[in-house]
């Protein structure tokens, strides 16, 4: 499978964003009729024209006169032209404590030379508009991303969970349309041949619950996203969430929590509540829960209760159990489908939970230098040093494969080789490879035999020469 950033437009799960239209709001009224978010700056001109975020900072030094470094100024433009996509989620601001409303993006980044004060838009379908007041304060900039703030996503999204003094708005001709992806665009991308993806998509289906394990750098994220995306049959963002769990994320992260408010505390809903009751609203279509580093986490911890809900014959509301802090009946809804992921190379991370482990099927993703479709692309590069590279590492995996102390689960992945093309895939670029990625983990799998280290570090640069 086919290494991929996180941020690579087409597999962007959804993100959410805290935006001012104009000074006071004093634009949310026409914004709202037009069904459009716009940014003012209108003397950068369109914003696509940029090539990096430091171009428009510098634009701005040379056009505004306001003392100040235009740093937070150049970060919201950059992300509205190039970060925020379909899908992403809007909630609007009036001050430091009131939302106005909320909505999701429809459409690209576009320029309007005739737009005056506020050149620069986006299509949004608005979702609901009011005024809800909070009691601790948002940041000042125009827009700000709070993907990865969940205390303060959560507080701004339970103002919309009491459809009480709010206005609802008819969106049903200015849905998102979202691009289609096939079972055949993702064999296209991914490096498996059909019959391990429909091997792999039946367990899921069956199952509810997957971990895709492997050695690093074997597409593990790539692979999740682009699984839930092919299954769905569309990219829609909205339906799928990744989270990454780590050794300080707990039940009150996951499904609810006390935390800190102006008042005291107040309970907070956690990441996959709320993802729960999204899909409990939308029953006809499938929702995809992503998390990264699934067994970095204290898993009895996080999953609490939901140990006996998220198995697959446990599903719907007939299996209802009672939160810990909220004594409410709770339920996972059958068109959640939750995919893990797990390094095999960590040996610092104790074994699953068994009670757990049964609960999931395992899914094996192992390099696929040798597939049809890294073949392809190896020899699209028409690079003899990229071969000689790839050569040997395959050796090199053979060795880790028999080692006694490691074993195939730590054999290097083809994604470090990926996304490359004729310009990029440079002697400088194979030499960073090698001398800043797999050297390092060389050193760290062989820390106890360095004439080992010393063998195969010199052999993977001579392969460069």
């Amino acid at each position: 499978m086919q290494a991929s950033a996180l941020g690579d437009a087409d597999v962007q799960t959804v993100r959410y964003w805290l935006y001012a239209p104009g000074r006071g709001a004093c634009m949310w009224e026409e914004f709202y009729e037009r069904g459009v978010m716009g940014l003012g700056w209108h003397q950068l001109g369109d914003l696509s024209e940029y090539a990096t975020k430091e171009d428009m900072r510098q634009r701005l030094l040379d056009t505004r006169d306001d003392n100040t470094s235009q740093t937070n100024s150049a970060r919201a433009v950059w992300q509205f032209a190039n970060e925020i996509k379909p899908g992403d989620v809007i909630f609007v601001k009036r001050g430091l404590k009131e939302i106005l409303g909320r909505g999701v993006v429809t459409g690209d980044y576009v320029y309007d030379p005739e737009g005056g004060e506020y050149p620069h838009l986006r299509n949004v379908s608005w979702k609901r508009r009011g005024s809800w007041r909070s009691d601790q304060q948002f940041p000042m900039k125009t827009l700000t991303e709070i993907t990865d703030y969940p205390d303060l996503l959560a507080r701004i999204d339970a103002f919309f969970d009491d459809g009480e003094d709010e206005e609802s708005v008819d969106n049903e001709e200015t849905l998102p349309v979202f691009p289609e992806y096939s079972s055949e665009q993702f064999l296209d991308e991914v490096f498996m041949d059909e019959e391990r993806y429909d091997a792999t998509v039946g367990v899921l289906r069956a199952k509810k619950n997957i971990i895709l394990q492997g050695a690093p750098g074997v597409g593990k994220t790539f692979a999740a996203k682009r699984l839930a995306y092919s299954m769905m049959g569309v990219k829609d963002a909205s339906r799928v969430m990744l989270v990454q769990f780590h050794q300080s994320y707990s039940y009150e992260d996951f499904i609810e929590g006390y935390r800190p408010s102006g008042q005291g505390f107040e309970l907070v809903k956690g990441a996959f509540y709320s993802f729960c009751k999204k899909a409990a609203d939308d029953e006809d279509n499938e929702y995809f829960f992503i998390i990264d580093e699934i067994n970095r986490g204290n898993l009895s911890k996080i999953f609490g209760e939901l140990f006996m809900l998220i198995e697959s014959d446990k599903r719907g509301p007939k299996n209802k159990l009672q939160l810990l802090y909220s004594r409410e009946f709770f339920y996972v809804p059958r068109n959640v489908y939750i995919i893990g992921m797990m390094n095999t190379a960590d040996r610092s991370l104790a074994m699953l939970d068994y009670a757990l482990r049964r609960r999931f099927a395992f899914v094996e993703l192992s390099p696929a230098f040798d597939s049809e479709g890294f073949r392809a692309y190896r020899a699209g590069l028409v690079n003899p040093r990229f071969e000689a590279l790839v050569r040997e590492v395959e050796s090199l995996n053979r060795v880790i494969a028999k080692d006694e102390s490691l074993g195939e689960g730590f054999c290097i992945g083809h994604s470090y080789f990926c996304n490359m093309d004729a310009d990029t895939c440079t002697d400088a670029a194979l030499a960073s490879i090698v001398e800043y990625e797999l050297i390092p983990m060389l050193k760290e799998y062989w820390f106890d035999e360095p004439g080992k280290v010393r063998e195969w570090s010199d052999r993977l640069r001579r392969s460069l020469r």
